[in-house]
């Protein structure tokens, strides 16, 4: 299993929850397999998404087209500066 982990800063949780929930089709097209968002307890401005893919490629060519996304500020509303981003690769879990 492979993780796209996502972070960044935003200014409106409930514009960016649906500027996300638009980019469904997007996202299956991409492989992803699903997803979890986060942010920490004393800061709901900031996220942290991990999105799963079957491969570390899939993640890569998604992550590629969320830089396109990200430079467009109508694409990404309620974005706070650059988010970074990594490909993970699962050493080891438990559940």
């Amino acid at each position: 299993m492979t993780t796209l982990h996502i972070e960044h800063a935003i200014n409106d949780l409930d514009v960016w929850r649906e500027a996300f929930r638009r980019a469904a089709a997007l996202r299956s097209q991409h492989g992803v397999r699903g997803y979890e968002i986060r942010h920490p307890v004393d800061d709901p401005n900031y996220l942290m998404i991990d999105l799963s893919f079957d491969t570390a490629g899939a993640a890569e060519g998604f992550l590629m087209e969320l830089h396109k996304i990200w430079q467009t500020p109508a694409a990404s509303p309620a974005l706070v500066g650059a988010p970074q981003a990594r490909i993970l690769e699962t050493v080891e879990s438990t559940s």
